[in-house]
């Protein structure tokens, strides 16, 4: 172990041990290399990483989260060890928040050194002050933390259009030169992992997974498909009865109505369970009420929606229950990941029949996307059919954040600065340039007084924040912030609805192709083991991490279902064969996945499963250059993954016979 690391866990952190796991690799590698993506089940110990990595490394830490409960449940954690812990975010009192501004405003100053600072990717997004004052203090902030990364990109299954604005957050204040980043995740396939690698500047060498565990074989997988909703809904019910001992995890996407998260937990409470449900409706003193009973165990079955998710740790939820297909396997992976956290064990089970996977598509796909009529209106409600200058209040995941970047890519739109929507909270100025100006917009829009003035909006604000830092405004509490954009269409033009469809489509079909793909493993379930390992090989754990769990024709064991097509084939063609047997060169070896032997002359033979994801197109074109500098192309053989692979591999078959 690293020196400097052994220290500060032996002088800070005394109460863990040791580092376990990925740990110690993620906190060398950050410390050591640089920006670092860590790819880590649920449990793993995340946080002691980053707590780790940035005592290391000295200065500030800002920790970008997803979630308030998140935010508050890490400072707290940091506080009670005795480091110097800010937070921002929109749920706190008037009072926090202005005790939070001037922690800000000293920090900008040199006055206050925080060891860590917490913000949401919306208060990001939006917040100019925070911006100006982290850019005052740019040589002092060493790493930046982005928690829950797969939520960056637009692939996955919970993309959050403020986590976009992350990048250009980041350039702001740092120019080209960024701090460390340290992202990390539980789950990612590998197109959301190349979109990440790319935006965050992340080198595909300093993607590091939990090897260890790469894969939660402790929980154990259950599939079951009915013919209507009559027959799933008594399983589910029999399932409560089964396990009314065990704290049982629900999980729905359905809010309201028949068969919603309220609807199903009355049902339940009728038949005598203990239940309760759970949504991102609730307030925040509910959904906390709701999680202390199902800890405490006086209600032991929560029917939830993916609201029941990141932030929340109850390790000793047993059962965990799909009443309604996830969109993909990442979704389903990580809410199953719920179960078990103790390292106890857990069952999942997931229960579906043909209409919920249409329900999933039409209903809760197709219908997340805006229509072309529905885009217009969202253009048209925001800026009225005026060009020009214009501020935008944005205080959440609402329709038109959700269009927000595709109108950025189309230019119909262009960002130009943070600011304030107006003044009424500035008690007094100092500052004799800014004075008159405040006085006539206190209570008035700035937008309109930057309008009549012809201002700079960038400039304007940049001298408000220097005032602010300077303490030349007196403010009574934080003033409202907003975003400044340059309209430049009144109308989006057919050109510009054209692109945002085309981009929309894009991002549906891939998810319909997500779902398409997790309900062809449903559809070929064989059990838990089984089932367990085509996620590790669609989720891109390298090979020599899954088990040789499939047995071909001849005995042979392999690590895919593809690979025992291959295997199949090749025994009943007559073809001698070995898998996995090393070729040895230089002191060296690589392991193609057949070795054939024909008529005296070797054949090599390589099932390329992941073809066109980033970092196995960068090891396949390295294994390749082996196979060219010993000459051996010619005896090289390749397929891919497709659904005509039996006819594929057929034919190269007969082209070894022809030789």
């Amino acid at each position: 172990m690293d020196a400097k690391i052994q220290k500060i866990l032996k002088s800070e952190f005394q109460d863990f041990k040791e580092l376990k796991g990925i740990q110690e690799e993620v906190i060398e590698n950050t410390i050591n290399n640089g920006s670092t993506l860590a790819i880590a089940p649920t449990g793993s110990g995340k946080s002691l990483i980053y707590w780790i990595s940035a005592r290391v490394m000295s200065g500030t830490c800002v920790v970008i989260s997803p979630l308030i409960s998140l935010i508050d449940e890490q400072a707290q954690k940091l506080k009670s060890r005795g480091y110097n812990v800010l937070s921002f975010h929109s749920s706190k009192t008037d009072s926090e928040q202005k005790k939070d501004l001037f922690a800000l405003i000293d920090f900008s100053n040199g006055k206050f050194a925080p060891d860590f600072i917490f913000v949401s990717p919306e208060r990001v997004a939006t917040d100019g002050l925070l911006e100006y004052c982290f850019k005052k203090q740019k040589d002092n902030i060493k790493l930046f933390v982005i928690d829950e990364v797969h939520c960056i990109s637009q692939w996955g299954f919970d993309f959050r259009p403020f986590y976009k604005r992350i990048p250009n957050f980041l350039n702001e204040i740092f120019g080209s030169k960024w701090p460390t980043i340290l992202a990390m995740t539980a789950t990612i396939n590998p197109k959301e992992l190349e979109e990440i690698c790319n935006d965050l500047r992340i080198p595909k060498n300093s993607v590091k997974r939990d090897l260890n565990k790469p894969l939660r074989h402790d929980i154990s997988i259950h599939v079951e498909k009915f013919v209507n909703e009559e027959e799933k809904s008594e399983r589910l019910f029999k399932l409560l009865e089964e396990y009314k001992d065990k704290k049982v995890l629900v999980y729905l996407y359905r809010k309201d109505g028949k068969n919603g998260v309220e609807d199903l937990s009355n049902k339940a409470q009728n038949k005598g369970f203990k239940a309760d449900f759970f949504d991102g409706d609730l307030d925040s003193r509910t959904r906390q009420s709701i999680l202390d009973n199902f800890k405490s165990g006086k209600n032991n079955v929560i029917f939830a929606t993916n609201a029941f998710g990141m932030g929340i740790d109850i390790p000793d939820i047993r059962i965990v229950i799909h009443y309604m297909l996830p969109e993909s396997i990442e979704q389903y992976y990580q809410e199953i990941g719920r179960g078990g956290r103790d390292e106890e064990g857990a069952k999942a089970y997931l229960l579906y029949t043909n209409k919920n996977i249409q329900v999933r598509k039409q209903y809760f796909i197709d219908k997340s996307f805006l229509s072309e009529e529905d885009i217009k209106k969202e253009f048209y409600k925001q800026f009225q059919g005026e060009k020009g200058l214009k501020s935008l209040m944005m205080y959440g995941e609402d329709d038109f954040a959700s269009i927000f970047n595709y109108l950025l890519d189309c230019k119909s739109i262009e960002f130009v600065a943070k600011g304030f929507s107006d003044f009424s909270n500035v008690s007094e100025t100092k500052n004799k340039h800014l004075d008159s100006f405040v006085n006539s917009v206190r209570k008035k829009s700035t937008i309109n007084i930057v309008n009549r003035n012809n201002l700079d909006v960038k400039s304007f604000f940049d001298l408000v924040f220097c005032s602010i830092t300077k303490g030349e405004f007196i403010l009574k509490k934080s003033i409202p912030k907003c975003l400044f954009l340059q309209v430049n269409n009144d109308v989006l033009s057919e050109e510009q609805i054209k692109e945002i469809l085309k981009q929309q489509n894009l991002r549906k079909t891939y998810k319909h192709e997500l779902l398409d793909y997790f309900t062809y493993l449903l559809d070929g379930f064989e059990d838990s083991r089984h089932f367990h390992q085509e996620i590790g090989n669609y989720l891109g754990v390298p090979k020599h991490f899954l088990e040789k769990i499939y047995v071909t024709e001849n005995g042979m064991t392999v690590r895919s279902k593809s690979e025992v097509i291959i295997a199949n084939i090749l025994y009943h063609s007559g073809l001698e064969f070995k898998y996995e047997e090393p070729l040895r060169y230089a002191g060296k070896h690589i392991e193609p996945d057949f070795t054939i032997c024909y008529n005296n002359k070797i054949y090599y033979w390589e099932h390329l499963g992941l073809l066109g994801k980033s970092d196995y197109d960068e090891n396949w074109k390295k294994k390749k250059k082996i196979y060219e500098e010993l000459n051996l192309l010619s005896s090289l053989i390749t397929t891919e993954e497709n659904m005509y692979l039996s006819q594929i591999v057929l034919k190269k078959v007969d082209w070894i016979k022809q030789q």
